[in-house]
């Protein structure tokens, strides 16, 4: 559960939230939720997002929905701790594309009494742990799993297939590429899409049975 309430409200300090789940679960638009809040709140934030990050926009990051907030895109963990000085909160988007270094940098701007709030799918197609996510979820003080409707069963989704053959860990894409499964329907999937191997029977050579 997210709170944002404090007791002490003396004590200068930070915190780090983290939002994660599959594809279409929803992700940037909560991020998005929040940050627009703390700038409604006259809260000075900055957001990033990897250059990779191109789908949609340059610069912006956007949420399926088409939500949007303008953000400075960067090439590593590194450049978000000299441009996030002076900031109240931070937000990071596609936490996952990050190297791992990110797990630091939100430490030390938490630390330096920066709201930190990050986004990022927790699992990458294979259904395996992505990057610096379980890091950061970690240790993290809040994290928010959000969850997508399964497109087979209409349960909630927690995995995100890939439909094509790629087996790049990176590969940017949307519905045309990806679609949120639940736990069954997506290893049904993975075993429907997995190679198939007939036994078949081999011959020896009548030599080699001398």
């Amino acid at each position: 559960m997210f709170l944002e309430n404090t007791v002490n409200h003396k004590e200068q300090f930070g915190w780090i939230e983290v939002i994660c789940g599959s594809m279409f679960s929803g992700k940037t638009e909560e991020l998005i939720r929040r940050l627009k809040r703390a700038q409604f709140a006259r809260q000075k934030v900055e957001i990033f997002k990897p250059a990779i990050e191109t789908r949609y926009h340059d610069e912006m990051v956007v949420s399926h929905d088409a939500n949007e907030i303008r953000s400075t895109p960067v090439t590593s963990s590194a450049m978000m701790k000299l441009l996030a000085q002076g900031c109240d909160v931070v937000g990071i988007d596609e936490a996952q594309f990050f190297d791992d270094e990110i797990v630091t940098v939100c430490n030390d701007l938490a630390n330096s009494g920066i709201r930190v709030i990050v986004a990022g799918l927790d699992m990458d197609f294979k259904g395996n742990p992505f990057g610096p996510m379980p890091a950061l979820m970690a240790t993290a003080e809040y994290v928010t799993k959000v969850h997508a409707v399964c497109t087979r069963t209409g349960n909630l989704a927690n995995y995100s297939f890939r439909k094509g053959n790629s087996d790049n860990l990176v590969l940017l894409g949307e519905t045309e590429e990806y679609e949120p499964l639940s736990r069954a329907a997506y290893y049904a999937a993975m075993r429907e899409a997995a190679p198939k191997t007939h036994n078949k029977e081999t011959s020896v050579p009548k030599d080699d049975l001398k």
